[in-house]
């Protein structure tokens, strides 16, 4: 098949919103926090931490569902500690976003092993994942019905979340207050509003969407935990919350453009005849290009602001 027939193909769309999935809950992650002036870039190592919870937790008591809470509540409180280490602490955010992050690379290995003595990869561990879901109707449309349904359940709750936290944001007044807080902090303390609650509570909830995303990794997209599964998903998240403009829908439209890229990395793995290395690097190399666009445009507008 060409590339043109292959990127058109019902199949190829499937897998485009398939891998959408945990780009777009990590894109509303970090847009969530950053509304509230708190820039969490521990994404990669909270849905690293997710996805080796919800596993142990499924296998432990064989249900998807306490694995998904386990794994929900244990994301939801590193977004505490996160909001902690910076807000109480006055550590640098950035800093210890790298260091969860870096916590979590290893941390998850070693864990692993003490649990089930894996290396690397839950084998034997008997994980049970979240089911896929049959759209009624929609499944017996041609080709409609191959793209949207038959897909994880998580898949679906990532586009509902992205209506939901626009929602949230802009039409509740928890959304208000984290908006406030976010775009003037001293401004909203001096009407009464609790800053560093509101900003505890904005990295708790980033906390908890990481996580859907990295239970959806080994329990929808996979199975199993494997080490590094993440990808550098938290990290694309950070550029497509950017290039969104710290916006939900804007995040959901440019998660999809890098879900195009991820899914034309595995299908042209075996569709396409280019070395595999080049095929790996299409996901990244759309996130470099993108930010450099997202940069320069951004340039322009601030140049011509000034000489107006």
């Amino acid at each position: 098949m060409s590339i043109p027939e292959i990127i058109f193909s019902a199949d190829f769309l499937f897998v485009v919103l398939r891998v959408t999935t945990p780009i777009l809950f990590a894109t509303l992650a970090v847009t969530i926090a950053a509304r509230s002036g708190l820039f969490n870039i521990a994404i990669e190592g909270i849905m690293l931490i997710a996805a080796l919870t919800g596993v142990i937790f499924s296998a432990k008591f064989q249900n998807p569902w306490i694995g998904l809470l386990f794994a929900l509540f244990l994301g939801g409180l590193i977004g505490a500690l996160l909001a902690f280490l910076v807000l109480k602490l006055k550590t640098d955010a950035i800093l210890a976003g790298i260091a969860l992050n870096l916590m979590a690379t290893g941390g998850t290995i070693f864990f692993l092993y003490l649990v089930s003595g894996d290396r690397g990869v839950s084998s034997s561990l008997n994980s049970i994942p979240l089911p896929n879901i049959d759209l009624p109707i929609i499944e017996n449309i041609p080709f409609l019905g191959t793209v949207l349904s038959g897909h994880n359940i998580l898949t679906y709750l990532s586009f509902l979340a992205a209506i939901l936290v626009h929602v949230l944001l802009f039409k509740t007044p928890l959304g208000y207050k984290i908006r406030a807080v976010g775009e003037n902090s001293e401004a909203a303390e001096s009407v009464g509003i609790k800053v560093h609650r509101i900003q505890f509570i904005a990295s708790t909830l980033s906390g908890v969407l990481a996580s859907f995303g990295g239970a959806f990794l080994s329990m929808g997209y996979l199975s199993w935990f494997t080490s590094g599964m993440t990808a550098g998903r938290g990290y694309i998240g950070l550029a497509a919350n950017a290039m969104g403009g710290s916006s939900p829908i804007g995040g959901l439209i440019v998660s999809l453009i890098f879900g195009i890229a991820d899914a034309m990395a595995n299908v042209f793995q075996t569709g396409i005849d280019l070395p595999y290395e080049l095929v790996q690097m299409i996901p990244y190399i759309t996130t470099i290009l993108g930010l450099a666009i997202f940069s320069y445009n951004k340039k322009k507008k601030k140049e011509k602001a000034a000489n107006e």
